[in-house]
């Protein structure tokens, strides 16, 4: 799992919100020229919806460690490290 956001990533979050906005831009565009009730429109809001969804879990994805976390990985013999199986 990765735990920081390295320069690709950070680029592909702006892409994210960039095509996030100029998706809801499309949408309300959409929804004024063929109405609110437009297959067209749904299909609209439907991108934007996905979108948002994929930032949602891109940022969910980001996983920063605590501290007890990034103690055990530099002391992996601490006993507040060890991990029993019963």
């Amino acid at each position: 799992m990765t735990t920081s956001l390295n320069p690709n990533q950070a680029a592909e979050t702006t892409t994210l919100e960039q095509a996030i906005l100029e998706a809801v831009t499309e949408a309300r565009s959409t929804c004024e020229q063929s109405g609110t009730d437009s297959a067209g429109c749904a299909v609209a809001w439907d991108i934007v919806e996905e979108l948002q969804a994929e930032k949602a879990h891109q940022q969910q994805a980001k996983h920063s460690k605590n501290s007890l976390e990034s103690y055990c990985d530099r002391h992996p013999e601490a006993v507040e490290c060890l991990i029993y199986d019963v």
